[in-house]
This record gives C-alpha cells, sequence and structure tokens, in this order.
C-alpha cells in the first residue's frame, strides 16, 4: 500500500495538495501525520522515511519509492492510476492547466508569505497591501479563464475535480481565512471547492488538531 506523510492539517498547504492527490488517484493508501516544528521535529525529519525529502512534506512512499513534492506526487499517482484522472485530455485544455498548476506551484510568494495557511481561523478583511491583491486578481483571473473556456459543464475549473484544483485547494482556504472578497464568479468556485467531500473531510480533521504553532498563528483570530 502507498504511504503518504504528512504535516499538520491546520497549517500545511502541501500537505493538503498530496492528500487531495492520493484520494484522486484511487488507490488505497496510509497516512502517516507528523507534527510540524515540535521538539521533536529536528530528530523526526531525520529518519529514512523523511531524510530522503529533506522533511519536505507530504512525501509519498510506493514500496521503497519515495515522491515528495506535490506536484510530483500529482504526476506519479497520475501515471500510476493510469492517466485519466488528474488531467484534462483535450489538447488546449490541457496546457492550460499544466500552465497554471506550474504557476500555482512556483508563484504567487506575496499571498503565500502574507497569507500562510491556517484552517483554524476567519480573520477580519484588511489592507493586505498591492502584492497580495494582485496575485488575487490573477489568481481570479485563472480561474475565470478556466472555466469560461472548459469548465462549464461540471463545477470545477476543468469540468471535473481534478489537478488544477488540488493545487488551488489551499489558496481557496487562504481566501476564506483571510476574508478576502473575490468576485461572485470566483466565489461560486471556492464554494464547490469547500463543499468537496474530501475537502470537508480534511477541514473537519483539522478542526480537531490540538497542536499549536504559535510563529504559524496569525493575532485576532476568531
Amino acid at each position: 500500500m502507498l504511504k503518504l506523510i504528512i504535516g499538520n492539517k491546520v497549517y500545511s498547504s502541501w500537505s493538503l495538495r498530496g492528500w487531495l492527490a492520493a484520494k484522486q488517484s484511487g488507490l488505497p493508501f496510509e497516512t502517516v501525520l507528523v507534527p510540524l516544528y515540535d521538539e521533536a521535529w529536528e530528530a523526526r525529519k531525520a529518519q529514512p522515511d523523511l531524510a530522503v525529502s529533506n522533511g519536505k512534506v507530504p512525501t509519498l512512499w510506493d514500496g521503497d519509492i519515495a515522491v515528495w513534492d506535490s506536484l510530483a506526487i500529482i504526476d506519479y499517482l497520475d501515471a500510476l492510476s493510469g492517466g485519466a484522472r488528474f488531467w484534462p485530455q483535450d489538447k488546449a485544455a490541457l496546457a492550460l492547466a499544466r500552465s497554471m498548476a506550474a504557476e500555482m506551484h512556483s508563484g504567487y510568494q506575496p499571498l503565500r508569505q502574507t497569507c500562510g495557511m491556517n484552517t483554524r481561523h476567519i480573520l477580519p478583511p484588511r489592507d493586505l497591501g498591492p502584492d497580495v491583491a494582485a496575485n488575487v486578481a490573477r489568481i481570479v483571473d485563472v480561474w475565470a479563464q478556466a472555466r469560461t473556456r472548459f469548465g462549464a459543464e461540471g463545477d470545477y475549473l476543468f469540468g471535473s475535480f481534478g489537478a488544477v484544483d488540488i493545487m488551488f485547494a489551499p489558496v481557496v482556504s487562504r481566501f476564506v481565512t483571510y476574508s478576502i472578497a473575490v468576485p461572485p464568479a470566483a466565489r461560486a468556485y471556492m464554494d464547490d471547492i469547500l463543499a468537496h467531500p474530501w475537502m470537508r473531510e480534511w477541514l473537519d480533521d483539522a478542526a480537531q488538531e490540538s497542536w499549536v504553532i504559535p510563529r504559524l498563528e496569525p493575532a485576532g483570530g476568531v
């Protein structure tokens, strides 16, 4: 059976992506959750199952094969599950989907740095600065491109749930936590992501977590 090592569900955006990818694959897998940055973390990440990724979560093990980084996990599981579950088949849709996933993987640094994932809070709206605003505008724009061109027949960016929705799921969580205003069409897409049974499962599990990482806790949470 596949083994997926993840971090705290409250905080770990990349773990959410890896876990959703494992669910999307349809393959049986075991989840191992390791609390991040506690007093045992330095020793824990030096253990063989995490040392291979230099302590990065998620890390996927398929027997003695290790895969880390969420986008790598998506592609590995796509191949392992037959190549039809993650990416659109249409050539133009695939080109946009790959581009959006890669942009999410490497970009939007102001949003990442200012609005860390934290499912524990819904914060009052505030000015997050022009760089974050530009990231939000770009995200809303690419969502609209995908939905308009390829997603009209379903609830997700390319119609059915897939790799790009997985990559943007933590962004949906961030938009909720930081009360970021988006246009109605983007909000409808967010609501569909939040209503997805796997997303509900993750958020329900996160609500039961007791671990708190003070440096990842914003002031003013309610």
